[in-house]
């Protein structure tokens, strides 16, 4: 057992950033008007609002009148997909991916419950999506595109400005979740030619319980929170003042530190694949070899049980996971790596690791050492034959 625990599931929630926590302390007791309010204690609230709309604006190269805070990326999700249907009078064709997060996913077969139709557009192996399958499923009636930045499962990147470039082209709206990306990946919405950017603050070091939806100006969207005038009549609800200026802040500063960190990240997550790929045999790397996530090592092992792994390995003081947290609990194969064309038997074997700024070289050699030791002792129990360490 560990004297301290190893984090290593950092694409399911990152820790608050202390700095940031010391940002936000403020407007929870001292600075605590509501901003709707006229008066000034209200005034200096809805004052640092815009400072943060501000920040994140600078972050993404658009208007600050063009970003919505929420409650974070399953929110910001729903408000895109329903917002354009409804403003649409729920009539139409959307495109997504098969890889897709559960938030877009679920969304998009609740619109198919509406009466909309919607295409899912398939990856190849590695989880890429080609741009031209894409182009192929627009038709006259499509309102909207959307497309996964980078895959909170297997890693994979997507070309999103070549997607979106193409679309926008044709007067279609176009989406991407982007919440794994804050602080890893660019989020320059003209490059990358969107009308609408979802994010979400824990996935940064910021808090949990906020995220934004960036919406080109004049795209025309149906607010799905009613009951007030906030957000530019986008989504009603008194703003989580702390939450919404830990997230800029902590965005802010992310975004700063992007290409140090990333390359950083780039060349453990490189020299942890080899190294597992060297001493492990039987297993399969899941998602992209080059456009990847930093942080992220997909793993599968044949006839075991993630979700048995990941436990094992809690015991040792590691912290991983099985695929995707939001399904973290569910025996069905994940949808992401059976759309990769990875079989059921080994895509219930999975094993996400996803490393942090906290993470070392060091970390990850404890961490495959013990994975190798873990995963003998559970093929001798699954009587799996197939898996090899040396």
């Amino acid at each position: 057992m560990l004297k301290q625990r190893i984090y290593l599931d950092n694409a399911a929630t990152t820790p608050l950033n202390p700095e940031v926590f010391e940002v936000m302390k403020p407007y929870f007791t001292e600075e605590f008007g509501n901003p709707s309010s006229i008066h000034e204690t209200g005034h200096k609230v809805k004052t640092a609002i815009m400072h943060s709309r501000e920040q994140v604006a600078e972050v993404l190269h658009c208007r600050p009148n063009e970003i919505i805070f929420t409650s974070g990326g399953t929110e910001s999700d729903n408000l895109a997909l329903k917002g354009v249907a409804e403003a649409n009078n729920w009539k139409g064709h959307i495109v997504i991916s098969t890889i897709e997060h559960h938030a877009i996913e679920h969304t998009a077969k609740y619109l198919e419950s509406r009466g909309l139709e919607v295409s899912f557009v398939k990856v190849d192996e590695k989880g890429m999506i080609n741009p031209d399958d894409v182009i192929r499923e627009l038709r006259d009636d499509t309102i909207l595109v959307s497309i996964i930045y980078a895959n909170n499962e297997i890693g994979t990147i997507e070309p999103i400005s070549e997607i979106g470039k193409e679309v926008q082209k044709r007067g279609i709206l176009m989406h991407t979740d982007a919440v794994q990306t804050g602080g890893v990946l660019s989020l320059n919405v003209d490059k990358l030619h969107v009308d609408m950017l979802s994010l979400s603050g824990h996935k940064f070091y910021g808090p949990k319980g906020v995220g934004i939806l960036y919406i080109k100006n004049k795209t025309e969207i149906i607010a799905q929170q009613i009951g007030g005038g906030q957000e530019f009549k986008k989504r009603a609800s008194t703003e989580s003042v702390p939450s919404i200026i830990g997230f800029a802040d902590a965005l802010t500063r992310a975004d700063k530190t992007r290409e140090k960190e990333s390359k950083r990240l780039t060349e453990l997550r490189d020299w942890a694949i080899q190294k597992i790929q060297n001493e492990i045999g039987g297993v399969v790397v899941a998602g992209h070899e080059q456009n990847r996530l930093p942080n992220n090592i997909s793993l599968c092992f044949s006839g075991l049980e993630g979700e048995a792994l990941v436990m094992r390995l809690s015991e040792q003081g590691f912290d991983t996971s099985s695929g995707s947290a939001c399904t973290s609990g569910n025996l069905d194969p994940s949808h992401v790596l059976i759309a990769c064309g990875i079989d059921a038997k080994t895509a219930l074997g999975s094993l996400r690791v996803s490393m942090g700024k906290s993470t070392t070289k060091e970390d990850l050699e404890l961490f495959i050492d013990t994975l190798k030791e873990e995963v003998v002792k559970l093929a001798k129990i699954s009587g799996v034959v197939d898996i090899t360490c040396r």
